[in-house]
């Protein structure tokens, strides 16, 4: 007989190691504030960053950093391999984004992020070398159901019979960029409609897996870490997800070969973006958006909302919390 208690072994990421990650989530959402709608990313992105790595030195985990600020960002901290934690604890494999929308913070758009995402040393996809995934990603209606070999057209309309309503009123969200033109064009011929992000790529995935979401599906080509840091919170949603790393160039193709991926048009199930469903999920919102409300500052406090979702339990919780200004700002 398995133990209810069974994942929460000292050897695996817990409830109360996603319950301290938000701190970390928190404390970069609120050191990004005073950088939203000033339109410069760099500086918001560094103070998130800066925040980030020193609530990780005050978690008791042993984490390595398998996504970090990458490669593409040149980053000094929270780079790809980088040890986390104090070092006792759980062994875990990390991606972080300190913030998932570095352009809509700078804008002062909807739907930029904080998020962290764990799960069990050695079960997340080292996809570095290769930048860009294309993605489809779906509530639980859609496993076993849609594929992202087929055509879009017969996807959505796939879905549209698994959730028993009518192809328009699906809504399909993707990146809004000249890459996915013929996409866009594809789904409203169907006849869904589309709703366009101008970034937040995870989010993007997560509310299309969401129960009750505004919108069905979730597709296109986005980031790479993007796409693993997704599947760690659709495991917990029950929903589906596959990737296909879409590598730019042929040496980027080449890098990814050596790496070890499948780089030629393969198919990454969810299992192969992360192994099993010991994964947790914490994001926290930096501007306002469907899956969190962003930071809010009202006189001496300010108020922030974050999701933490656990692969092992299937659960998704809010937490909403009350800071005093005059401790961070």
């Amino acid at each position: 007989m398995v133990s209810l208690t069974a994942d929460m072994s000292p050897l695996h990421p817990d409830r109360n190691l996603a319950l301290e990650l938000v701190r970390a989530t928190e404390a970069a959402s609120i050191r990004a504030v005073p950088f939203i709608g000033r339109g410069d990313k760099e500086a918001a992105d560094g103070a998130a960053v800066d925040a980030m790595r020193a609530f990780f030195s005050t978690v008791n985990f042993d984490g390595t950093i398998v996504i970090g600020e990458g490669e593409k960002d040149n980053a000094p901290m929270l780079y790809n391999g980088e040890r986390v934690g104090s070092g006792r604890g759980p062994q875990c494999d990390v991606a972080v984004d300190p913030i998932d929308g570095t352009s809509l913070t700078a804008a002062g758009r909807q739907n930029a992020l904080s998020v962290i995402a764990v799960s069990d040393q050695g079960s997340m996809l080292d996809a570095s070398s290769v930048f860009y995934m294309d993605k489809l990603v779906t509530g639980p209606a859609g496993v076993g159901v849609v594929d992202i070999r087929l055509p879009i057209g017969e996807n959505i309309r796939l879905l549209a019979k698994a959730l028993g309503k009518p192809v328009d009123e699906i809504v399909v969200s993707v990146l809004n960029r000249p890459r996915h033109e013929q996409l866009i064009a594809d789904i409203r011929e169907a006849g869904a409609g589309t709703r366009l992000m101008s970034d937040g790529d995870v989010a993007g995935g997560i509310n299309a897996a969401r129960h009750n979401a505004r919108t069905d599906m979730c597709v296109g080509i986005g980031g790479s870490p993007e796409g693993i840091v997704t599947a760690c919170a659709i495991k917990a949603l029950g929903g589906h997800i596959q990737g296909v790393l879409a590598p730019r160039t042929d040496d980027e193709r080449e890098k990814g070969r050596d790496a070890g991926l499948q780089v030629d048009g393969e198919v990454y199930e969810a299992d192969g973006l992360v192994k099993g469903k010991n994964t947790i999920f914490v994001a926290t919102g930096v501007t306002d958006g469907q899956l969190v409300q962003g930071v809010r500052r009202e006189g001496d406090f300010l108020y922030t909302e974050s999701v933490v979702l656990r692969g092992a339990s299937g659960t998704l919780r809010r937490i909403s919390s009350e800071h005093l200004t005059s401790k961070w700002l």
